[in-house]
């Protein structure tokens, strides 16, 4: 019964004018008795089913879904006609005209009569096919690149000019000793003791105010005390209309830093006992010189010579004769300060520079060397005991002297004095 007083054509060309609206709202708008059998179907739903209006109107989703791959549908409408409830669900429908698979967004409500009584359901199903692919594609290409910023052995974050975490990789959690959802969303400074995050700090506030890529060596002490040393790279991104944030790659090269280290010892360092090479001497040495010539210091050098050592080697063999240079090289170690350098610069020759020493204080330190080596009794995997005696030349910078090569060569003469007056005995050269 039509209650108002305008005539049938106005109803019917509102009713033209809203079945218009419905058809070309972009979703799909049905209408179902409790049975479950549709009293009303829009463009877009006969559009899906393939068939005309009067085709849908009177028959049930069995006619149209395949229902036996999925209930959903038909429990989601169950649940408003029995429980007269608002039901908002995504549905995963299979159409039998098309043997299409498509996704809706569906929101259904309970029709009233005037009593009250529920007399069907009205919806509206939106397609969200496309939108779930994409989705999904863009879910699997989030875990196909979280299973490789996971695997790549380097430490990957992405922190914002407030230095709050938007990303890490599960190698800085791990670092941290966090999970990753304990890390993003947090402040460096609520993680990292405060001197580590401000060290950090430094580099990340120098590349937001240049807006330039950092590379910076860094290292942290672990609870152990156990040093690692990392080489990060934190470069600038830009998000539009978004604050600029810092995408920071920090790989660990504790171990590469540590063969590093032994490189650089092993290229100054004499393999059999330990001492400096006559490379790293030379240099070390050139640089003393040229710091006496500035600062007007004085600077000596004593060169130390194993006498008759080639008739060690001879009587007993070379690996004795390796033992022997071990020894002295033990003996002389006690004689230095922190400054002298001790280094081996021939097969039994030795040399030591002191700077800031004068001629009689370095004399005074080869004889002691002299007489200490003197005392010493040698055992080994032989017979007897080997007394090892050697010789020592001393000489110091002279004002003249033009580089350390000459200063040097005076200390070698020294030496040889030395040998030439008997051996087992310290000879200066002014």
């Amino acid at each position: 019964m039509i209650k108002n007083n305008k005539p049938l054509s106005s109803i019917t060309q509102q009713v033209a004018l809203l079945s218009e609206v419905l058809n070309n709202v972009g979703a799909c708008i049905f209408a179902k008795d409790l049975n479950g059998k549709y009293l009303y179907a829009n463009d877009m739903v006969l559009e899906v089913f393939g068939m005309p209006l009067e085709n849908v109107i009177g028959k049930d989703d069995s006619h149209f879904f395949d229902l036996s791959i999925s209930d959903q549908l038909r429990n989601n409408d169950k649940k408003v006609l029995t429980e007269g409830v608002i039901v908002e669900q995504e549905e995963t429908n299979y159409i039998k005209a098309t043997g299409e698979v498509r996704i809706y967004h569906s929101v259904k409500k309970p029709l009233f009569d005037e009593e009250k009584r529920i007399i069907g359901l009205c919806g509206i199903s939106t397609d969200i096919t496309e939108q779930k692919r994409l989705e999904n594609l863009v879910k699997k290409q989030k875990d196909l690149l979280n299973i490789v910023l996971d695997n790549v052995d380097a430490h990957i974050y992405m922190k914002d000019n407030q230095r709050t975490f938007k990303y890490v990789n599960s190698r800085v959690a791990a670092l941290f000793g966090l999970p990753v959802e304990q890390v993003v969303g947090k402040k460096e400074t609520d993680i990292l003791p405060e001197d580590v995050a401000e060290h950090f700090y430094q580099s990340d506030k120098k590349l937001f105010e240049t807006g330039e890529r950092q590379t910076i060596d860094e290292t942290v002490i672990d609870d152990e005390g156990n040093e690692h040393h990392y080489l990060s790279v934190k470069i600038p991104f830009y998000p539009e209309n978004e604050d600029p944030v810092l995408i920071g790659f920090s790989t660990e090269v504790t171990e590469l830093y540590k063969l590093k280290e032994q490189f650089r010892k092993q290229a100054n360092t004499d393999s059999l006992t330990g001492l400096f090479n006559r490379r790293y001497f030379v240099e070390h040495a050139e640089r003393e010189f040229k710091r006496a010539q500035r600062n007007g210091k004085p600077l000596t050098v004593i060169s130390i010579d194993i006498d008759h050592f080639k008739d060690i080697n001879d009587k007993y063999g070379h690996p004795v004769g390796d033992e022997v240079l071990v020894e002295v090289s033990k003996q002389l170690l006690p004689n230095l300060r922190s400054e002298d350098v001790l280094a081996r610069i021939g097969g039994e020759e030795f040399a030591i520079v002191l700077p800031d020493t004068d001629l009689q204080q370095a004399s005074h330190i080869a004889e002691r060397i002299r007489h200490q080596q003197d005392c010493i009794r040698i055992k080994g995997n032989w017979q007897g005991e080997l007394n090892v005696q050697v010789s020592v030349g001393v000489a110091i910078k002279l004002d003249d002297d033009s580089n350390f090569d000459v200063l040097f060569s005076r200390a070698d003469k020294a030496l040889y004095m030395a040998k030439n007056n008997g051996r087992n005995q310290v000879f200066c050269h002014n």
